[in-house]
């Protein structure tokens, strides 16, 4: 079976391609990567010499490469995305292009060689703030930023495809994520990173804004159980069950790189910032025997750990982007 990736030189894309890979089951699937290998994207994060990879550098917006690719593939997992929301209030252009035109591009491709299941990796975000209770699938859209604007667009899309044509779709919206591979804008990773270096962090407004964390391995489970046994057409929250507020996450933080609170500065709060995500994941529960695996505490360990102990990976990428700013 040949499963079609795309955008997994990232972050969460590679851990789950990484994961598949660790499989030596007769029933292991080949998988093709897709990749513009854009800032948040290296190579580094692949196994290149893997037997049961291939992977091609290129844009999902690019329909003759996505028609030759969907036409070697059975299923596609699609995690390619513009995905920092700071970078989205900065300029929305690319988040429309990648996230809404290269979703429609490749659900096109999809439909014309009926690849399915189609799994589209979404995010909480699409829901906007929660003020009480969680998110279930069934509730209304009403995405904030240009970023979770752009995914919520993604994701009508996706589910147009299911209704109008039937194609196999299925669609995963997750918690923020952490874990190591994070591209160090995104804040863990940054904070992490910037502690190390005896560096301050910035905190956006008094802190309070709540997050729920979801560590990157769990996620990964759960997309691929919606690959495997999911139904076609359904939404799945996938969620962590470690709901912080951004101060008692940055105390976290503080604690485990070594530091204190002489370390923070408090930074105007970002527009349009939401104060609480949270999703209900009893349905992928419930369905498909999701449960995350890993407490917040030791994802926190071992996500802090491998970053202290990996320099060369993200100092590079460090200086890169302090470049494009300058």
């Amino acid at each position: 079976m040949n499963l079609l990736v795309t955008g997994a030189a990232g972050f969460i894309g590679s851990r789950y391609v990484r994961t598949l890979l660790e499989s030596d089951a007769p029933d292991a699937p080949r998988i093709i990567v897709l990749d513009k290998l854009t800032y948040a994207g290296t190579l580094d994060n692949l196994e290149l010499d893997h037997p049961r990879l291939e992977f091609v550098q290129g844009d999902i917006r690019d329909g003759e490469l996505v028609d030759k690719l969907m036409s070697q593939a059975d299923q596609v997992v699609h995690f390619a995305a513009e995905s920092h929301v700071d970078r989205s209030i900065l300029t929305a252009a690319d988040f429309v292009l990648t996230n809404v035109v290269g979703t429609q591009t490749l659900l096109d491709a999809a439909l014309r060689h009926r690849v399915e299941p189609f799994v589209h990796v979404s995010t909480d975000e699409v829901y906007g703030s929660i003020e009480t209770g969680s998110a279930t699938e069934e509730y209304p859209l009403d995405p904030s930023s240009p970023y979770s604007a752009s995914k919520a667009s993604s994701d009508l899309f996706a589910l147009a495809y299911h209704h109008t044509h039937g194609l196999d779709v299925r669609v995963t919206r997750c918690s923020n994520n952490y874990g190591p591979h994070q591209f160090p804008e995104k804040v863990i990773p940054l904070f992490v990173t910037n502690l190390l270096d005896g560096k301050k962090v910035p905190l956006y407004g008094e802190g309070l804004n709540v997050r729920d964390w979801l560590y990157v391995d769990d996620h990964c489970l759960g997309v691929d159980l919606v690959r495997t046994k999911g139904r076609p057409g359904e939404i799945y929250n996938i969620g962590g069950g470690t709901e912080l507020t951004n101060k008692d996450l940055t105390g976290l933080l503080l604690e485990a790189c070594g530091a204190d609170w002489d370390s923070v500065e408090y930074v105007a709060d970002r527009k349009g910032h939401d104060l609480r995500y949270s999703v209900d994941w009893s349905k992928a529960r419930d369905e498909l025997g999701y449960r995350p695996r890993h407490d917040f505490a030791t994802g926190l360990d071992a996500t802090v750990a491998w970053y202290r102990d990996n320099r060369a990976w993200w100092e590079p990428l460090k200086r890169r982007v302090a470049e494009e700013r300058a």
